[in-house]
């Protein structure tokens, strides 16, 4: 049974940083990449950076490129995504996603259950 379980939201101040933390389980996480995605109250979902089995970053919004980027670790089954520069734009739920290849494609397997960023002053 595959679960992807997102963890390290909550609030935090414009400016300030977190590390968010998808615990990936049911499936080796070393052979694929895993995607990070966002969805602010009212917005459409979208995608923010994926990184591939060997650590390479792409970037999916320009708005995010500078202030965040991801790493992983297979022996703990994580994956991460360090926030740095929060704004209030950065407020939303953030989303882990497996990916159906070592490499940044569009094809998603499975879906952790969201994480919280509320960045308010």
């Amino acid at each position: 049974q595959v679960h992807l379980v997102e963890s390290g939201g909550g609030l935090v101040q414009p400016g300030g940083s977190l590390r968010l933390s998808c615990e990936v389980s049911g499936f080796p996480l070393d052979p694929y990449a895993m995607a990070w995605f966002r969805q602010a109250p009212g917005k459409e979902r979208e995608a923010v950076l994926c990184i591939s089995s060997s650590g390479g970053i792409t970037y999916y919004a320009n708005a995010v490129e500078g202030r965040f980027t991801s790493d992983r670790d297979n022996a703990k089954s994580t994956v991460y995504l360090q926030l740095n520069n929060l704004k209030l734009e950065d407020t939303a739920v953030y989303y882990c996603a497996s990916v159906d290849s070592r490499w940044c494609t569009d094809d998603y397997d499975y879906w952790g259950q969201g994480t919280r960023v509320t960045v308010s002053s």
